[in-house]
């Protein structure tokens, strides 16, 4: 396990930042069940062979070369060009920096084609059982997303073509998303059921497991067979290498994991080590916040998980205190070099050591040039994980060390007010149903469209 910058903090362009925040949208972008089903013919145990009966000695008839296939398809009918590949394909590329290598590239294409196929296949589905997502939906959904960017729709659509990517692109993943949380609603959800004495079971076990950790978990899930294990395996890999890498966990969560949370990125919220598989609760306990693990075996495929956040179960937590603080921020003139910002910083640094509480903040600001701005119930933990470590420790009227950069400029935070944190409550019945539902209909969702799978009818051009 090795530790990475989280994914979640990186500082971007404000477009990249957008994007980011795009491709976490649960109620926008979700395609659902994402399919990573690469296959192989047989393995060194041979099982497969038996399995199909084949040949020992096996001779190939005609040539077949995956690397000079056109990444397009028919399935059932609807075509799926390059160009939707290529479109899909800059969507990733931007949320990850553009930071990925030609061959990752081809291999990320080929994995794009695979989604674009489960997605076709989940809206042919959900119209065939007559749900039908409108258009003006979808366009509202759509202008949210573009909200999300400050942008109106119109130039959120220059800015994805000037990506490389299209508004048609995205809507498609939200039409995708929309119809098959809907078919699943229809079709699955109504028949998954859960009793009062498992919820009452849960909410026993966090009881008796108060003060021990709790984790907030991202997961990437990829099914596998044993005829494709090591294939499945060697993707999860060079997906956590793109990953160390700087590439968004949750972007490639979004795009690959075949579990129902891809839709939010891969996370699974806070959970305990009994609420997962035992092979990802002893992986999750050795891990640290910003970690990776993976690819780690599960029944039915492998996993990579990220630890998010950790903290302790029914228990208050000083990270969970709402503070008041004021922002003290000096920017640079354009052109300033490295020397001329330190000096301005260490200048700006011995002038907030002069402060003695927030009162005098504004005084203090005025005199030196610095925009000072208010900012109210802010949660500790919401903030960067060197902030939160100099925060806890931080008494009202006190001020951070200066940090920035040359083309953020100079700040610190003086906290003004503390509100420590209650001791935490178990969720309530309600939220524990819908968690066990959810994982039930997960479950399912994943049976529907491997179902789908081979019933579909797929050309490859």
């Amino acid at each position: 396990m090795q530790p990475v910058v989280s994914p979640f903090s990186r500082i971007g362009s404000t477009a990249a930042k957008g994007l980011r925040t795009l491709l976490l949208s649960s109620a926008l972008l979700a395609t659902g069940v994402q399919g990573l089903a690469a296959q192989t013919v047989g393995d060194d145990d041979g099982v497969a062979s038996q399995q199909l009966n084949l040949p020992k000695d096996v001779t190939i008839f005609g040539k077949s070369d995956p690397n000079v296939r056109k990444a397009t398809a028919i399935v059932n009918g609807r075509i799926i060009t390059g160009t939707d590949v290529d479109q899909r394909l800059a969507l990733i590329l931007t949320a990850n920096g553009g930071k990925v290598s030609d061959e990752e590239k081809e291999r990320l294409r080929v994995q794009v084609l695979r989604n674009l196929i489960d997605e076709t296949l989940q809206i042919q589905e959900a119209a065939a059982n007559d749900i039908k997502v409108d258009k003006a939906e979808i366009d509202q959904s759509y202008e949210r997303v573009a909200a999300n960017f400050r942008q109106s729709p119109s130039q959120f659509d220059q800015y994805l073509r000037a990506q490389g990517s299209s508004s048609a692109s995205i809507k498609r993943q939200i039409e995708g998303e929309l119809a098959w949380s809907r078919l699943l609603r229809r079709n699955i959800q109504p028949f998954v059921n859960v009793s009062e004495d498992e919820v009452k079971s849960v909410v026993d076990r966090m009881n008796a497991a108060k003060g021990s950790d709790e984790y907030r978990i991202g997961e990437i899930y990829l099914s596998a067979t044993p005829e494709n294990q090591q294939q499945i395996v060697a993707n999860a890999r060079n997906i956590i290498e793109q990953i160390k890498q700087g590439g968004s966990f949750a972007a490639y969560a979004r795009q690959f994991s075949e579990a129902s949370t891809a839709a939010v990125g891969g996370d699974l919220g806070w959970v305990r080590p009994a609420q997962l598989p035992d092979e990802l609760a002893q992986a999750a306990a050795e891990m640290q916040v910003g970690q990776l693990a993976g690819p780690i075996a599960v029944p039915g495929g492998v996993s990579i998980i990220y630890v998010m956040d950790k903290r302790k179960v029914l228990t208050a937590d000083p990270r969970d205190a709402l503070l008041s603080l004021k922002q003290l921020s000096v920017s640079f003139p354009a052109g300033t070099t490295k020397e001329q910002a330190s000096a301005k910083a260490a200048d700006f640094a011995a002038q907030i050591r002069t402060i003695k509480g927030c009162g005098q903040a504004n005084e203090l600001g005025g005199k030196i040039g610095a925009d000072v701005v208010d900012n109210d119930n802010v949660k500790l933990r919401d903030l960067p994980p060197q902030l939160q470590d100099i925060l806890l420790n931080l008494q009202v009227g006190e001020a951070t060390p200066p940090f920035g950069s040359i083309s953020d400029g100079v700040r610190v935070l003086v906290v003004c007010g503390r509100d420590e944190a209650s001791s935490a409550a178990a969720p309530n019945a309600e939220q524990i149903m819908a968690q066990l539902e959810e994982e039930r209909v997960n479950k399912r969702a994943r049976i529907y469209l491997r179902d789908l799978r081979r019933d579909a009818v797929i050309d490859y051009n």
